[in-house]
């Protein structure tokens, strides 16, 4: 039986339209459609986020080459999972008025007239952006590093994408211990903390991704990758302070 897409009016047999996708049957907007429609949304949102973070806990490397190669129907997509887990952890963080930072009695940068507390609220209030900024740094540093491995910079940049997944449901996961620690001087020892499991999860996610390569090598690659990230944090970090403090 031949039917005709109400969304495109291709006629089509089967259950999907070849043309567009559209269900060959449409329901009629009333409770029972929005409420089928809600129930479905969230399973699908829930599962996609368990879904990836389980993968990216027990076989993260293996996951994202298989993403990257087509294997996509489970996985919730790279940046829409960065946004989310960061909007979730600054919801967390204001909602429970954790102090990320040292409580000192200076008031501006050393030599520049930058309010500190006006640049750490800054920090906060905009890092789910600071964080999907921070992706392409990281990867020009896996595409120097790994240029020989056969991906171009896109595939990099997905694959540095879900290593900041990694490193935001460790943080969302830490959010009791900065409560419990916010403002004290035992914060930093717990962001250096996070900065290691960070590392250790950079590590065993590019082990498994460039599996091919032995443990040492991927080692020092992956240490060279994060020392480049850091140089050019400090070059731009550097530079905008320059021209904040001049203008």
């Amino acid at each position: 039986m031949n039917i005709t897409c109400k969304n495109c009016h291709q006629t089509f047999k089967g259950h999907y339209c070849s043309n567009c996708g559209q269900t060959a049957e449409t329901h009629p907007i009333n409770l029972h459609f929005l409420w089928h429609d809600i129930q479905k949304g969230l399973l699908h949102f829930d599962s996609g986020i368990l879904y990836t973070a389980k993968q990216l806990f027990s076989r993260p490397g293996h996951s994202i080459r298989e993403f990257i190669e087509g294997k996509r129907i489970k996985h919730f997509k790279p940046i829409s999972l960065v946004m989310v887990l960061a909007t979730a952890y600054i919801a967390l963080i204001h909602l429970l008025h954790i102090d990320l930072f040292v409580k000192t009695e200076s008031t501006t940068i050393s030599s520049t007239h930058i309010d500190i507390e006006q640049f750490r609220e800054w920090l906060i209030s905009h890092f789910a952006w600071i964080t999907l900024l921070s992706i392409p740094l990281h990867t020009i540093g896996t595409a120097i590093c790994f240029r020989k491995q056969g991906y171009n910079f896109i595939e990099y940049f997905v694959l540095n994408t879900y290593k900041a997944s990694q490193k935001l449901y460790v943080a969302i996961l830490f959010i009791p211990v900065l409560y419990h620690y916010s403002g004290t001087a035992t914060i930093n020892t717990v962001s250096k903390i996070l900065l290691g499991i960070d590392f250790v999860l950079y590590f065993w996610t590019n082990e498994q991704f460039f599996n091919h390569l032995s443990k040492i090598k991927t080692f020092l690659l992956t240490l060279l990758t994060h020392l480049i990230f850091w140089m050019i944090v400090i070059i731009i970090t550097s530079i905008t302070v320059v021209i904040i403090d001049y203008y």
